[in-house]
């Protein structure tokens, strides 16, 4: 069995601080940390296309007013502007929050849906998760190596039409909580990214055709009754990588996922 502790819940003042903490730190990282972070911008995508990549943009929610949604549409919108058409140069780094910046109201960002301790909340900048977790999925198909991803510590609604395995997202809070993917490849690779009217689309293209393909998938998928009363939920994430050229295959584990379930697995959602 899986022991998850039972969530420890702190005040208010004590995660701001340790917030703004985190937060320093992750900037003094940026200017001298040893990492070299993409910045180059190009709008005119490259020639060959990796992988594609969409998500609905309004879903109804349980609890969660319509407002918020088209809020997010909003808070992507703006932050797409800052990362459209990027080339990740070889040996360059991606960080998503070094190049959206912080979501303030003052750019423009709105209130939209956030998660605190697995409660649905709202906060300037909420719905940029769908942001992360695109990309994050677009990464696991690809060359891209993931560095930095923080999984959702809580699942906090019932799957209904989810069409990729559980955990297979990238929790995002400015700016320690960040997705960032490194090329160690020996050609750019470009992220691009649109909003539809009904979906976030992105796709990762190249200066050059790969020639391999990309199938992730989930292992030990379990639900888990714990000493203090919750449930949790389990599973393994891989990756199978397959040679086009002569048609080897091998499998590596990318990640484990360990939840705090916020309603009761035995209930029909």
């Amino acid at each position: 069995m899986n022991q998850v502790e039972k969530p420890k819940h702190r005040s208010a003042l004590r995660k701001k601080l340790g917030k703004e903490y985190f937060c320093l730190k992750q900037k003094m990282n940026w200017i001298s940390g040893p990492e070299k972070f993409a910045k180059e911008i190009d709008l005119s995508p490259l020639s060959n296309e990796l992988v594609t990549h969409q998500s609905f943009l309004l879903r109804r929610l349980k609890d969660v007013d319509m407002y918020l949604q088209h809020n997010k549409v909003v808070n992507l919108r703006l932050a797409i502007a800052r990362i459209n058409g990027v080339i990740i140069q070889p040996g360059e780094t991606f960080s998503l929050w070094k190049m959206v910046g912080r979501p303030t109201k003052s750019k423009g960002y709105l209130e939209g849906m956030t998660l605190s301790n697995g409660q649905v909340t709202s906060g300037i900048g909420g719905g940029l998760c769908q942001l992360g977790n695109l990309i994050y999925w677009m990464a696991l198909h690809s060359p891209l190596q993931v560095t930095k991803r923080w999984r959702h510590s809580y699942d906090v609604f019932p799957d209904v039409n989810r069409k990729i395995p559980f955990g297979s997202g990238a929790t995002l809070s400015y700016n320690y909580i960040d997705l960032q993917l490194k090329n160690n490849t020996q050609t750019p690779i470009q992220i691009n990214l649109s909003l539809s009217k009904t979906h976030l689309e992105g796709n990762l293209c190249s200066g050059v055709p790969y020639h391999e393909a990309y199938e992730v998938f989930e292992k030990n998928h379990k639900f888990e009754l714990q000493w203090w009363g919750g449930y949790t939920r389990h599973n393994q994430i891989w990756r199978k990588v397959i040679d086009l050229s002569n048609d080897q295959e091998s499998e590596e584990l990318v990640t484990e996922n360990h939840a705090i379930m916020m309603y009761n697995p035995l209930i029909p959602g």
